[in-house]
């Protein structure tokens, strides 16, 4: 398994994890118990979900501009 493949594996598991721990705050509000380590619970997967996200967002960009430059024939330059 590539580094690529490794981050959008964990990107998947930290939104799931993100999911559950939004319903989970949602749950203590609608029983009116909210207590502050539920609604910081979310923010434990949401800040490594950003990182993945970013890099997943950057990685055509990234990608495109590299391949781009190598595989210009020497003619057409």
């Amino acid at each position: 398994m590539n580094w690529n493949n490794s981050v959008r594996q964990l990107h998947r598991w930290l939104s799931i994890t993100f999911t559950l721990a939004v319903i989970a705050n949602i749950i203590a509000m609608i029983l009116q118990q909210p207590a502050v380590w539920i609604g910081l619970l979310a923010l434990v997967p949401l800040i490594p979900l950003l990182a993945t996200g970013l890099y997943m967002f950057a990685l055509p960009y990234l990608t495109s501009r590299g391949t781009a430059r190598g595989s210009t024939p020497a003619s057409q330059l």
